[in-house]
């Protein structure tokens, strides 16, 4: 019997009547067997089904039982030797990535299961860190504050990676075990209430997953089974085996992980962690594989899910059609809209910014995505990428922030502590008038300053040691100064906590109120709601660091002008020809700016270009419409 055709699934499953099924894949054992060590302690010997899989069902174990594997391996005396482990495919680790695993009933009475999701082309997306957006740090604590997210323009929440991890302090990119969300947050049912208090609210819930490779503490799979290869490295340890001896059933373990969270949880996207470090040269791609898994079930569930990847490639193949011979992923995030928008904010010139820095880089990623296209990159020190200027701008995630552009700075400084409160309004109008899917950081929208540096809980001092030179080590390249807070301070996991009380006064107050706005224009305005490269035009000067975007639609049209320079600016830009209204000027006293030099309308005439005053670092928005005006 070939498990691998007969719809054997590993870890547990609720059978009802106190029983459970239970499967593990562990080609390097001669025995399995489950040890019960609560409420009850019991043995119950699994049958071996064929290609490393031993499976069976348990009477009288009812969910919240506590189980380790006991898996039997040939020792030095020719005896089978027992060793016992918390499943690799466990649904919860209640005491830690050390102790047992947790029997789980998949059970759940949802508010919402009439949700089908939301188009890929609505999601506004607010990225949070779970332990540290609230003072509980937990999944249901989330839930108080999704009415203020929800309020402030976000159609999306994205979790960062819910995986059990060692310890109660992490980014999560430790997790060791995918089935299981983390204890420290509330475990499964947390999770499945958050997600239906966003279908309540006609929100869509995104989670980050890791695929590419697992922690260092509590990773157990090695001794189960070839799920990893030394043929490749990740920068973070051992790369997952997903193309060698064996790697079939590796392969089909996180494709059921993605499915769990898609078919149980009604998870509504998953963000595949850091794609360049899954390492598969075979003929059918694990990611390809991946994301026709989570369509399949997404059209028997009729619901509208997607698959968005990190990638450093700058491969539009990743998100191009299977009709396209892509890998037929929805959409993916674009690190050089982030770098190239950054460096003409800040100035940084460092690391991976020396590549950036011109304006013509800014308009590049707004006419195409990448930046790089196959050009040669100095920090890189050859050619990189290639173009995505066909790929739909609904394909494409753009922000000025996120967890690692924060995070991977030596003090984990926001960007609201980095440019003025001008220049942060320029930000917000770059990533939510350009054709893409935007992301804000979590408390962006109202100008957060916590800083988010990065932290761990590990209980290992030479790990913990190793992660305090290994982090000092990333900084190198960028030469900053000063030294990084240590990691497993917890004073450090504290720090990155935001303040979301700061959004009800001060600047924090307008620039919330100004994102707000900018998001009204977006959905009320059917060209800038419609993410078409196709319909835009871009210029740029880079002598007076302005920027010029037209966008056109069937109902209307808008030109926004963007200018980046450090002084007012006297300049004559080429405007269509008709009557403008001015839609937004974020330089208005409304939003705490200088004041605007610019008048309510502006007639252009064909071929005679309109002399502005444009004041320091500023966005305004010119439109006209057949229709009311969009911004009323």
């Amino acid at each position: 019997m070939n498990a691998l055709t007969t719809g054997i699934l590993p870890g547990t499953r609720c059978l009802g009547g106190d029983r459970v099924r239970f499967c593990v894949w562990a080609p390097f054992a001669d025995s399995a067997a489950i040890h019960l060590v609560a409420p009850r302690k019991a043995s119950k010997p699994l049958k071996a089904v064929g290609d490393g899989y031993y499976c069976g069902t348990a009477e009288g174990v009812a969910p919240g039982s506590r189980y380790f594997i006991a898996l039997g391996k040939p020792g030095r005396n020719g005896k089978n030797h027992i060793q016992r482990w918390p499943d690799p495919a466990s649904r919860c680790q209640p005491e830690g990535v050390h102790g047992p695993s947790q029997v789980v009933d998949d059970a759940f009475k949802w508010q919402a299961d009439e949700w089908q999701g939301l188009c890929l082309s609505r999601y506004v997306i607010s990225e949070i860190h779970v332990g540290t957006f609230t003072p509980a740090g937990t999944l249901d604590a989330v839930i108080g504050e999704l009415d203020r997210l929800r309020d402030s323009g976000f159609t999306a929440l994205e979790l960062m990676p819910v995986a059990q991890f060692p310890g109660r302090r992490n980014w999560g990119y430790d997790g060791v075990y995918p089935f299981a969300v983390q204890n420290s947050y509330g475990g499964p049912l947390a999770l499945k209430r958050l997600v239906d208090a966003c279908h309540q609210r006609k929100m869509a819930l995104i989670l980050d997953v890791v695929y590419n490779h697992l922690g260092p503490e509590g990773n157990y799979l090695e001794q189960f089974g070839p799920y990893f290869t030394d043929f490749y490295r990740t920068l973070w340890g051992r790369a997952v085996n997903f193309d060698g001896p064996e790697s079939d059933p590796v392969r089909r373990f996180f494709i059921e992980n993605a499915l769990q969270w898609v078919r149980e949880f009604k998870i509504d996207a998953l963000r595949l962690d850091a794609v360049h470090a899954i390492y598969d040269f075979s003929a059918r791609p694990f990611l390809k594989e991946l994301a026709g898994a989570v369509h399949a079930a997404a059209e028997i569930q009729n619901r509208r899910i997607y698959c968005i990847a990190e990638s450093a490639l700058n491969d539009a193949n990743i998100v191009r059609t299977r009709k396209e011979n892509g890998l037929g992923l929805d959409a993916q995030w674009n690190d050089d809209f982030h770098h190239a928008l950054h460096t003409l904010l800040t100035g940084e010139n460092q690391g991976y910014y020396q590549d950036f820095g011109r304006l013509a880089d800014l308009a590049k990623a707004w006419k195409e995505g990448f930046v790089y296209s196959g050009g040669y990159s100095r920090f890189r020190r050859r050619r990189h990428g290639n173009s995505s200027g066909d790929i739909p701008g609904r394909r494409l995630v753009v922000y000025s922030q996120n967890h690692d552009q924060v995070g991977n700075r030596m003090q984990g400084e926001r960007l609201s502590t980095l440019i003025s409160f001008e220049q942060q309004k320029l930000a917000a109008a770059q990533v939510l008038l350009a054709p893409y899917i935007p992301l804000f950081f979590m408390g962006e929208e109202y100008g957060e300053k916590a800083p988010f540096p990065y932290f761990v809980s590990h209980s290992d001092p030479a790990l913990v040691e190793a992660v305090r030179k290994g982090r000092a080590a990333e900084f190198a390249g960028f030469q900053w100064e000063g030294t990084p807070p240590d990691p497993q301070d917890e004073n450090t996991f504290f720090m990155a906590r935001p303040d979301p009380s700061l959004a009800g006064g001060g600047r924090h107050k307008i620039l919330l109120a100004f994102h707000k706005n900018l998001l009204r224009l977006r959905r009320r305005s059917g060209c800038l709601h419609r993410l078409r490269k196709t319909d835009m035009q871009v210029q740029h000067l880079e002598a007076g660091r302005v920027l010029l975007v037209r966008r056109r639609g069937p109902a209307d049209e808008v030109c926004a002008v963007f200018h980046f320079g450090a002084a007012v600016l006297d300049c004559a830009l080429p405007l269509p020809a008709g009557c403008w209204s001015k839609w937004l000027d974020s330089a208005d006293t409304k939003w705490s700016g200088p004041g605007s030099m610019l008048a309510a309308h502006v007639a252009a005439h064909r071929g005679v270009s309109i002399k502005l005053a444009l004041t320091a670092h500023s966005a305004v928005v010119f439109g006209r419409s057949i229709d009311q005006d969009p911004a009323h």
